[in-house]
């Protein structure tokens, strides 16, 4: 199976409709009360998106699958990570626009909404995995410590933290690296190694699984910066040359493009050696990680 085949692409769109499906389900209707919250909540969910992660997390549970339905989790990483693209366009933060080919959060339902419907879905993320899971109480709390891990102030956000401060500090490879790792590929390698503890995995399996995800999403990083480097609005769904004008550590800007590619391919070959290792049934997820180095948005 390649990122290109027919086959890739019936299954990927078959766990996307699932996530989808999901998501509506496991996620306050927008008419809830108060309906405001809610609204902005689902405009932020439902924008679009690859559903990258949610996908990453049922495509690690295959490799061995199990009794337990990994779609909760999938959902709790997609609350978690809308919550941060929410937070991230505020005008305090990266001050956009457009999400997704749509209005921001902030721009279509305020600043002030737009913060505490962030807040929400990163709140109901750790309440659904503790309810779903609640009868396997002790995968539940080790779901719980990879994505509070990986969202934390010394992960997710503290990426955040080092990404702002970069805009007026000094450029270094290092100031880079952590930045990358911690803002992306933490959250990447939480949403492997949730689906990959949901699953009849072997012992000792999580952590290799979570180097194929930081590996993975450091990739997927480089690319991104790639992408805002070299691709377009309309394509990417959000404004592009953001990072060069708030002067953001990238890679390109640090590397340059075609040292950037390299790194990305490197990454990539990495994470797809390690998935090969930890075995199982792992055509899907090889492709899929070939096709977040080869995407164009």
């Amino acid at each position: 199976m390649t990122h290109d085949s027919p086959d890739f692409r019936a299954h990927q769109k078959q766990l996307a409709t699932a996530v989808e499906d999901a998501l509506r389900r496991l996620t306050p209707a927008p008419d809830t009360r108060p309906a405001e919250l809610h609204a902005a909540m689902r405009h932020s969910l439902e924008a679009g998106g690859k559903r990258l992660r949610p996908i990453l997390c049922l495509a690690a549970n295959a490799l061995f699958p199990s009794a337990l339905d990994p779609l909760p989790a999938a959902v709790a990483v997609e609350c978690l990570h809308t919550y941060s693209l929410i937070h991230d366009d505020l005008p305090c933060m990266d001050n956009s626009d457009l999400r997704r080919g749509l209005p921001t959060c902030h721009k279509k339902f305020g600043e002030a909404t737009a913060l505490l419907a962030g807040d929400a879905l990163l709140t109901h993320a750790f309440w659904l995995l503790a309810d779903a899971y609640r009868d396997a109480p002790e995968v539940a709390a080790g779901l719980v410590r990879d994505l509070g891990d990986a969202a934390g102030s010394q992960k997710l956000i503290g990426g955040q933290v080092e990404d702002t401060i970069g805009e007026r500090g000094e450029l270094t490879p290092e100031r880079l690296d952590y930045i990358h790792r911690n803002k992306t590929a933490a959250l990447i390698a939480a949403a492997i190694t949730m689906g990959v503890r949901l699953s009849a995995a072997p012992e000792g399996s999580l952590e290799k699984a979570r180097e194929i995800g930081l590996n993975a999403g450091l990739a997927f990083q480089v690319i991104d910066d790639i992408l805002d480097v070299t691709s377009d609005a309309a394509t990417m769904g959000k404004p592009v040359n953001a990072d060069a004008e708030n002067k953001k550590v990238t890679y390109p800007r640090l590397h340059g493009l075609e040292a950037s590619r390299a790194k990305a391919r490197a990454l990539t070959d990495t994470a797809v050696r390690l998935c090969a290792e930890l075995g199982g049934d792992n055509a899907f997820l090889v492709a899929l990680l070939r096709g977040m180095e080869s995407r164009v948005n």
